[in-house]
């Protein structure tokens, strides 16, 4: 690839795994690609409205520094509202870095996207306030309040589209880049929560599974097939017990875990329809399992996997370019 490549960025919704999206950045940057456009949900917003505003430096070393006891203190907890959390604490830091910058006024064009949740439909937000898009974009439902904006009840964006490639659509851009946040899980319910496994422990096990997506699922989105979960028919189930029904759980799963496995089940079927219709030239995949969703205090190993994810893809991407590989075949993927 020649340096100076114009990029277009999308970034997805995965709580703290949207850390890795600095690393993705870190490497894009390191490797001579401009940046020209960038679009995000949920923690994808946050991070990439931050990068927008040039303001992600500063932002990356405070994220390094927070402990699991920070987190624990920066969760405003709110019992009574329509979230666990109000977010206030947690978004202060953004607030400080961004202060009243508008959307508009960027030095590179950017898009949050929330979700109406009563008009259940996508929202960009391409003007105004920063800070109160990306608040809107990261209000998951459950974790942390939704947000009154022009009439709207506004929550994450990553419920209706977890990697918008479709807001970079008028970019005028070489490539587009997009990370999910979403990938194959590398581990059982509750085990992969007992600590982050190294970063080139995750890249080796989900490695197994590239050949297939590669080779199979891109080919069948891109020609139009139906989508069904993982590329794989409905399990039928066969006669259920009743001494089955409460079956033992897996150890150390937990509510918020729960809550984790039902939003990655939608939302990684959201991820496949989306990207069957707008196919990004590189897609680099974060295992959904490389952390919890409020695991703000692993800032510094999300940001190592980014980086190893996107070398790895950019490699191969700079390779098949060498080789003379038309643009517009399957992109390569990492994760």
């Amino acid at each position: 690839m020649a340096p100076g490549q114009r990029v277009a960025l999308a970034l997805g919704s995965g709580g703290a795994r949207g850390y890795a999206h600095i690393g993705v950045i870190a490497v894009l940057e390191e490797r001579g690609y401009d940046i020209v456009s960038v679009a995000g949900s949920s923690m994808g917003a946050l991070v990439g409205g931050l990068h927008a505003a040039g303001t992600l430096g500063p932002y990356a070393e405070w994220a390094r520094t927070v402990t699991h006891r920070d987190v624990l203190r920066l969760l405003d907890l709110s019992i009574k509202g329509p979230g666990a959390i109000r977010g206030d604490k947690i978004l202060a830091r953004v607030s400080e870095l961004l202060g009243t910058a508008l959307i508009e006024n960027l030095a590179i064009p950017f898009t949050a996207v929330a979700t109406d949740l009563l008009a259940r439909r996508e929202v960009w937000f391409q003007h105004g306030r920063m800070d109160a898009a990306i608040r809107a974009s990261i209000a998951l439902p459950g974790f942390f309040t939704p947000v009154m904006i022009g009439g709207r009840l506004l929550a994450d964006g990553g419920m209706i589209n977890p990697v918008p490639v479709a807001a970079l659509t008028a970019a005028h851009a070489d490539l587009t880049v997009a990370v999910s946040l979403g990938g194959e899980r590398t581990g059982s319910p509750g085990h992969e929560y007992a600590a982050f496994r190294p970063a080139e422990e995750l890249l080796g096990r989900v490695r197994r599974t590239v050949g297939q997506v590669r080779e199979f699922e891109l080919p069948r989105f891109q020609a139009g097939h139906r989508v069904p979960g993982h590329g794989s028919p409905p399990v039928v189930m066969p006669p259920i017990e009743p001494v089955d029904l409460v079956p033992p759980f897996p150890p150390g799963l937990r509510t918020v875990d729960v809550m984790n496995l039902s939003l990655e089940a939608m939302q990684s079927v959201l991820t496949r329809y989306r990207l069957s219709g707008y196919p990004p030239d590189v897609l680099v995949t974060v295992p959904s399992d490389a952390c919890r969703t409020m695991d703000f205090h692993l800032a510094t190993e999300m940001i190592q996997l980014g980086r190893d994810l996107a070398i790895e893809a950019l490699d191969m991407l700079e390779a098949t370019a060498d080789h003379g590989s038309p643009r517009g075949s399957a992109p390569p993927i990492v994760g």
